[in-house]
């Protein structure tokens, strides 16, 4: 089932007077932020993943006063600095150079600049480059501040209507089928909800995929998030390989699988296998091997052990 969310016109005049409250408070607290130190250090700051307006007052004021900010494209972020009239200086820092900008991006630090780092859009560090950068800072003693915000992965998540209690951040598949189907086997059965990031130019064959190792399970494909063009589809991984099956798609994908239906194991399954093994190992043993095996408790096993000896002539 596929959801557009083409936004309806608002109201924009219903409390005026309300709407030009929270407009003077929010530039209060900008100006309060704007107006305090900013120690010098790294800041992780996260930017909006498709709607401008999803930028946290925090990040502004750091993004406004950094002496540099690094993007993972510069030439993408520039709308969004200059959107929001930030005149600040930016260098790239992205997969192919991460390597040889590590040591210079930590030197300004300690050299008492103040850094700020971006991603193309969302959290810095999820399935960008970043990571070596911020482990070598903490080793260093270099001050790393992140300052929160917008989340593809968070947001399709919680829009899936899938578990939220636990979930695995998978990032991207490799792009190889034999690979893709390697990496969907070895998270299969992780009990949590499974969040993914795809390629559109991919996103049929990935989904025909997950639906052969993982089975059929329930699972959301989420397409421009927080964009006009927002759309959400639902379905099970088979039914939504169907309807997407021919599409030409453009635009960020997260994909959300829901966990695994768990497996309902039988007394006689659980005998079966204590009649195999018992006779290479005690029952204590035995418990404790068939329990991880099949996924149930060990004293369950246990107590089946026991009253098959008690029954046994």
């Amino acid at each position: 089932m596929l959801v557009s969310r083409d936004p309806k016109p608002a109201d924009r005049q219903q409390n005026p007077a309300q709407t030009s409250k929270v407009a003077d408070r929010a530039r209060e607290a900008l100006e309060d932020l704007a107006g305090a130190p900013l120690a010098s250090g790294i800041y992780l700051v996260a930017t909006p993943i498709g709607n401008l307006a999803d930028i946290t007052l925090r990040a502004l004021a750091v993004l406004s006063r950094a002496d540099i900010v690094y993007c993972e494209d510069t030439r993408h972020s520039a709308k969004l600095l200059q959107h929001y009239s930030i005149a600040a200086k930016t260098l790239p820092l992205h997969e192919h150079n991460e390597d040889r900008e590590i040591e210079r991006v930590l030197s300004e630090a300690e050299a008492g600049k103040r850094i700020a780092i971006i991603s193309d859009a969302g959290t810095p560090l999820l399935s960008d480059p970043g990571f070596r950068l911020v482990r070598t800072a903490a080793s260093r003693g270099i001050r790393v501040t992140s300052i929160p915000g917008a989340s593809a992965v968070l947001t399709a998540l919680t829009t899936s209507g899938l578990p939220t209690d636990a979930f695995f951040f998978a990032g991207f598949l490799p792009p190889k089928q034999a690979a893709r189907r390697t990496r969907l086997a070895e998270i299969a059965n992780i009990p949590s909800s499974l969040v993914i990031f795809e390629a559109p130019h991919r996103v049929q064959e990935a989904l025909a995929d997950m639906a052969d190792v993982l089975g059929n399970r329930a699972a959301v494909v989420a397409r421009e998030l927080t964009k006009l063009h927002e759309t959400i589809a639902r379905g099970t991984l088979s039914a939504l390989a169907d309807d997407f099956a021919g599409s030409v798609l453009k635009g960020e994908i997260v994909i959300v699988i829901g966990p695994a239906e768990p497996q309902v194991v039988s007394d006689d399954a659980i005998s079966t296998r204590l009649d195999e093994v018992l006779g290479a190992m005690s029952l204590k043993d035995a418990a404790k091997t068939i329990a991880g095996e099949l996924g149930v408790p060990k004293s369950r096993v246990y107590a089946l052990g026991v009253k098959a000896k008690d029954e046994s002539p």
